[in-house]
């Protein structure tokens, strides 16, 4: 693509006349479908995916997916958190009272964080511009958050090219951020305003606060606890990994689920508890002493000297990654790390127990989400394979007479017939 169609004003253009020409635009796509002359090709583009992603340009209020109780504790713990001091800095000491407000998000969209000119964001608040709030393009329709997001590179957005009414009033120039180790996307950053903002010069500015950004993040250490890797692997596995060093190992069945009982438990187990959660039968306390002591042969440093028996350092399973995901509302990173039941063929006692809460706070959260491609899927997974509650789900948030509305149409069937439903 052309690096000027990222732009909102092309070059020598009347912006006002260009407003008004995009304005007639939009009333056409939404009464015909029909794409006319004078609206960018990304702009569009972009229209379309609103439309059949369900968003009613007349009603495209943000949903508050993180919730306000919720927000400090994430954005604490996100990576992007690093970035605010440089954003201060760069752009707001800058901004002063000019009417325009910065933002970060995450790779979904949600708003982590807003600062800028208070009567700025006192009316953006009005349409939903809120922490929390999700700004993806499936949620919200057109918009430089959006686009930025779902195309990967940093773009502006202007007036009426804002595919919600209630959003036209406001300009945006957004960029998404990156893990300069890995190239990952990390979220994004936005600046949002009057038509100002839309000006070429501020795709410039963008480019160069994020550059700063993740000059940043390269230079500071992986610190954050929620990103810490996970170094317990127990998802989908007949036996647990661990992470020792550089190096996983596998662990026996029986010192996996002593481990995971462990890192499960907020305070120390005595050998009369630990028995009762990873034995069936009744067992002797010395028969538990004996694994341990095994356990701690096997893996020096691992448990604290002594007894009650606990870590010596908190292990950081995938197990809490999922859970982390869906306190989040992050349902597609929680989907991602989920994978599959805990120790599927584990039979211990408070395993058992564990894999049934993590499947079912899974499951709750597959059930009450709208977005189609995480319902699908869990549909597609084992898990959720049989779960006709799931596939009814996704067969209602599919477009009428769509593949995967089809896909869901069949599948149901087959359940009812399979269980003479």
């Amino acid at each position: 693509m052309d690096r000027s169609a990222w732009a909102a004003w092309p070059s020598g253009s009347d912006p006002l006349e260009l407003e008004r020409d995009v304005h007639r635009a939009r009333e056409i796509f939404l009464t015909t479908g029909a794409p006319t002359p004078g609206v960018r090709r990304l702009v569009l583009e972009s229209w379309r995916r609103s439309l059949r992603s369900g968003v009613d340009p007349d009603r495209a209020l943000p949903r508050a997916d993180i919730a306000v109780a919720d927000i400090a504790g994430y954005r604490r713990e996100h990576r992007l958190s690093l970035a605010i001091p440089v954003i201060r800095r760069l752009l707001l000491d800058g901004l002063g009272s000019d009417g325009m407000v910065v933002a970060l998000g995450d790779t979904r969209g949600r708003l982590l964080w807003i600062e800028g000119d208070r009567a700025a964001r006192a009316a953006l608040e009005g349409i939903g511009f809120a922490e929390g709030a999700n700004w993806a393009e499936s949620a919200t329709g057109t918009s430089a958050p959006g686009i930025a997001l779902a195309l990967d590179h940093e773009v502006q957005v202007f007036g009426a090219e804002h595919f919600a009414t209630s959003i036209q009033p406001w300009s945006c120039t957004a960029a998404p951020v990156h893990d300069p180790r890995t190239g990952q996307p990390l979220g994004l950053l936005d600046i949002t305003g009057g038509p100002s903002v839309a000006a070429p010069h501020m795709l410039a500015l963008i480019r160069a606060a994020i550059a700063a950004i993740e000059a940043e993040l390269l230079a500071a250490p992986l610190r954050d606890p929620a990103s810490r890797e996970v170094d317990l692997r127990v998802l989908g596995r007949r036996r647990a990994g661990l992470r020792r060093g550089h190096e996983w190992v596998d662990l026996s069945a029986r010192h996996g689920e002593m481990i995971l009982v462990l890192s499960e438990s907020a305070e120390p187990l005595g050998a009369a508890e630990l028995a009762a959660a990873v034995y069936v039968e009744d067992t002797a306390e010395v028969t538990v002493r004996a694994e341990i002591s095994r356990l701690r042969r096997a893996l020096p440093g691992m448990l604290a000297d002594g007894g009650p028996y606990r870590l010596r350092t908190s292990s950081r399973s995938d197990v809490a990654q999922v859970r982390d995901a869906i306190r989040a509302g992050d349902l597609t990173g929680a989907l991602a790390a989920y994978g599959g039941p805990v120790l599927p063929t584990s039979v211990a006692p408070a395993v058992e127990d564990l894999r049934a809460d993590l499947t079912g706070q899974v499951r709750s959260a597959v059930l009450a989400s709208s977005d189609a491609a995480a319902v699908e899927q869990w549909t597609s997974d084992a898990s959720g394979r049989d779960d006709w509650e799931a596939w009814t789900r996704l067969r209602d948030l599919a477009p009428a007479g769509s593949a995967t509305r089809l896909r869901a149409d069949l599948r149901l069937a087959a359940l009812d017939l399979e269980f003479g439903v």
